[in-house]
């Protein structure tokens, strides 16, 4: 088996590469992403493997099924880029990776927690300067504080772990209620109550048409004033806009990014050289009260390792089978 991997990095390379030794299909890496108008680099390839910000629309699995293209190997978990109708029209099956270390994107959603409350990132510099005041640096206590985890599925679950054990009250949303999140002590609540009792809100659902834009301008303003908002699984969850409408008039006190709606022509990128178009991610940065990060929450060894042998197996899967447990046009 030929695979292309589109919007690779040389991560990618290194720990697919190695993954491969017990597989020996034919790896080829390209750092463009997937397009329509890119689709035609795979051709003669018999499976394209993508990643988030690759955008299979009717357009490009079309191209790509003309070009040869038998399978479509998400090396990720979510597959809102992806127009399942028409794969499923174009018998083009789509694998992906549902699970790959929860505990990575969990503990990193910890990390921009104690950052940003803590002003960690900020005393650095600082102390980088031999500047050793505390002004502008005061937190809070995680301890006892009310956080609210939107969507309860293995990294939420995890998220909640780790946050027990800081001491903090657990509510939960899920459509689909997880009994291992409430075995922790933790309750489920709808969304307004949710808002309204919740310290930290953190979000780890996956990005559908119905909850695009789930935190708008709405929700914000039935949040405690003050609140902080972390969002690690899908830009598109909140509006830009709105978010930073709060932020100005201090509804909303904190913001966590590791993840932005328009991050496809951004995130994975160095543009240091360079002078941002996007005017709403230039002034969510000027904010002292916001942390971005660029999409690094799965970026562990033990993930990484993970994700490149799901992939393959479930590539290999379908060579033996015509089947895949994690097929998601089926």
């Amino acid at each position: 088996m030929q695979v292309v991997f589109y919007s690779s990095q040389s991560y990618d390379k290194t720990f697919f590469e190695k993954t491969n030794g017990h597989f020996d299909f034919t790896l080829r890496f390209l750092e463009t992403s997937l397009r329509h108008e890119t689709a035609s680099l795979a051709k003669g390839a018999d499976a394209v493997c993508v990643f988030v910000n690759d955008c299979l629309d009717e357009a490009c699995l079309t191209a790509l099924k003309e070009v040869g293209v038998k399978w479509i190997a998400l090396r990720c978990a979510g597959f809102n880029n992806v127009d399942l109708k028409a794969a499923k029209d174009l018998n083009l099956p789509v694998v992906r990776v549902p699970a790959y270390s929860p505990e990575a994107v969990a503990e990193h959603t910890l990390a921009l927690i104690l950052t940003l409350n803590r002003h960690t990132h900020r005393a650095y510099n600082r102390v980088r300067e031999s500047n050793f005041q505390l002004q502008g640096l005061l937190g809070f206590n995680l301890h006892k504080k009310t956080v609210g985890i939107v969507g309860t599925g293995q990294i939420g679950l995890a998220t909640a772990r780790i946050l027990t054990g800081f001491g903090c009250h657990l509510i939960g949303y899920d459509p689909y209620p997880n009994q291992a999140f409430k075995e922790l002590g933790a309750e489920y609540a709808d969304l307004e109550t949710l808002y309204q009792r919740s310290d930290i809100i953190s979000l780890h659902c996956p990005l559908m048409p119905e909850n695009h834009h789930l935190i708008n301008g709405a929700a914000i303003a039935s949040m405690k004033r003050g609140v902080m908002l972390v969002n690690t699984s899908r830009g598109g969850l909140i509006d830009t806009r709105a978010a930073i409408m709060a932020l100005k008039s201090g509804q909303l006190g904190y913001l966590a990014l590791d993840v932005y709606e328009q991050e496809s022509e951004f995130f994975f990128r160095d543009l240091s050289d360079e002078i941002l178009s996007d005017d709403d991610l230039s002034r969510l940065m000027t904010f002292p009260n916001v942390l971005i990060t660029g999409h690094q929450g799965f970026f562990t060894e033990e993930a990484l390792t993970q994700i490149a042998t799901v992939t393959l197996t479930n590539l290999q899967e379908l060579i033996n089978t015509g089947s895949c447990c994690n097929n998601i046009t089926e």
